[in-house]
């Protein structure tokens, strides 16, 4: 993988010091994820390396060390006094590519979702993963220090600042001289919850893909207009309880809204792909491919 600007969050840190995400509520976001461990090192399990699939979130370093795809740091300015940083990576390809913005989960922007980043462009998009957390200049090092400083940041997040970011990022990725004017969205854990509203949120997004991220609340599904993919773990209760009253209301709507639920998989399965006795392994080869053809199908290829 080639990288840009290595040092970009220290340059970031530095030029925006003393500056604060202008909001007027400090909500937390809807999705606290409670449940959701800390992420391991990377040395404490063996992960599968399907070319194929993503990688578990203890082979991401290492799918990014070998990726030939070009990937690099950049900074959008999304606002008067707020910017993100963000990792682009681009795919091999002769002719302009569709745009996918990638919502990281509680713990921050990981190296595993740079790794799901760098897997989407291996399938032909343009994936585009912000740091929601930027402005609240968290320190670099491994995802298992960052990961609980990132859960602590993220609650103080403003749910609907967060949505005029990602309208910024998908402008912005939508800008590029390699991309096509179409954008979707997917999200993982709380990021799956944020790239739902953004369904809702964004009257040109192309589509979302929601990973065992909740619904909306029902007040808000009316606003929903882009088709949603929803991808749950079956061993998830608190999320996979607001999937009825979303499909019953969407449906009413004429909305679409497709989702599967996979037997025996847990909450977070596609990063922890070796756990649940062999059940999130299964439902990462289901999912994995239905999000693919989801953008494909919307967004074109």
């Amino acid at each position: 993988m080639r990288v840009q600007a290595a040092g970009i969050r220290l340059g970031l840190t530095l030029s925006l010091a003393g500056t604060a995400c202008t909001t007027s509520k400090m909500a937390p976001a809807a999705d606290s994820h409670t449940d959701h461990a800390v992420p391991l090192p990377a040395a404490i399990v063996s992960a599968p390396n399907d070319p194929r699939l993503p990688p578990d979130a203890s082979g991401a370093l290492a799918r990014l060390g070998a990726s030939p795809r070009h990937g690099e740091w950049v900074i959008i300015r999304t606002g008067d006094r707020d910017s993100l940083r963000a990792w682009v990576v681009y795919p091999e390809r002769s002719t302009k590519a569709p745009v996918v913005v990638v919502v990281h989960e509680i713990f921050g922007l990981s190296s595993w979702i740079r790794g799901v980043a760098d897997q989407l462009a291996a399938d032909g998009f343009i994936a585009i993963a912000p740091d929601l957390l930027t402005m609240k200049n968290l320190p670099d090092g491994p995802d298992s220090v960052v990961g609980p400083l990132a859960t602590a940041a993220i609650r103080t997040l403003d749910p609907t600042w967060v949505q005029k970011q990602l309208d910024t990022v998908g402008q912005y990725g939508m800008s590029l001289p390699a991309a096509q004017k179409k954008y979707g969205i997917v999200g993982f854990c709380w990021g799956g919850g944020v790239s739902f509203a953004h369904a809702a949120h964004a009257p040109g997004l192309g589509a979302s893909v929601v990973y065992y991220g909740v619904a909306p609340t029902t007040a808000d599904l009316p606003s929903v207009r882009a088709p949603v993919l929803g991808l749950y773990g079956g061993n998830d209760a608190r999320v996979d309880a607001t999937i009825p009253p979303a499909d019953s209301a969407l449906r009413a709507l004429g909305r679409t809204y497709t989702y599967s639920i996979y037997p025996g998989a847990g909450h977070g399965f596609l990063r922890q792909q070796t756990g649940m006795d062999g059940a999130n392994l299964a439902a990462t080869r289901a999912a994995w491919p239905a999000t693919i053809a989801w953008f494909k199908k919307y967004l074109g290829s």
